[in-house]
């Protein structure tokens, strides 16, 4: 029987700085592509690498070098959430390893699942009110991916919200993205704080630019001072 501390250790072996065990139940309700992604699966282990500091601290000059570093990041969580599939596999458990990050439905700016969700579900720590996952050691400063799967094992808990009255994210943001809502957990409707076009059309316009090439901009994860 493979158990949680089995495989943190293979996950952080692999490069992980960060691994969880969310309860899928608490997810249903949330928008997965295809819609029935979490059928047959109970649990959904939450993989996270931290972005180094200095790429972050020197935001915007560094953003050719954070494009560089999120792409690299991305594919190092890609490996280790398909290397952990298999793993799991092999002892005939269902499991599907989701990507760090890939848009599947361009008009929402979605992806097959919220990996912040499933990381704050399994007490990685909460979600602020840039809806990036703020973990009490990293803050924002950590990529995610997640591999479902059926297999048992013990899940953590939520942690409590400690954004309080920071406003700092919100304040920093080059197109005033977000707005304060007052969640506690996570938002019900996620237009209420966040501006997922007006964020996204400038995402885009760093995409094109030839030094960048990356939808990436990382002035919130930077204000954050967790």
């Amino acid at each position: 029987m493979i158990r949680e501390e089995e495989l943190e250790q293979k996950a952080r072996e692999m490069g992980a700085d960060l691994v969880g065990v969310a309860d899928l139940t608490s997810l249903r309700d949330y928008e997965t592509a295809p819609p029935g992604l979490l059928r047959g699966l109970t649990r959904g282990i939450s993989v996270g690498v931290k972005l180094t500091d200095r790429v972050i601290d020197d935001l915007p000059d560094s953003r050719p070098l954070y494009a560089h570093q999120y792409g690299e990041v991305n594919d190092l969580l890609n490996r280790i959430s398909f290397r952990l599939a298999r793993f799991i596999e092999e002892e005939n458990h269902r499991v599907q390893p989701l990507p760090a990050s890939k848009i599947v439905d361009q008009g929402h700016w979605r992806s097959f699942i919220s990996h912040k969700a499933v990381a704050r579900a399994a007490g990685l720590g909460w979600i602020g009110k840039s809806l990036l996952l703020i973990n009490p050691e990293y803050g924002p400063r950590v990529r995610w991916a997640t591999v479902l799967t059926d297999l048992d094992l013990e899940p953590g808990k939520p942690v409590e919200n400690k954004c309080g009255a920071c406003t700092e994210c919100i304040e920093a943001c080059i197109v005033d993205a977000f707005t304060d809502s007052g969640f506690e957990d996570y938002p019900e409707d996620r237009s209420s704080c966040f501006d997922v076009d007006g964020c996204a059309d400038k995402l885009e316009d760093f995409a094109e630019d030839p030094d960048i090439g990356e939808m990436v901009c990382g002035i919130c994860i930077k204000a954050c001072p967790w």
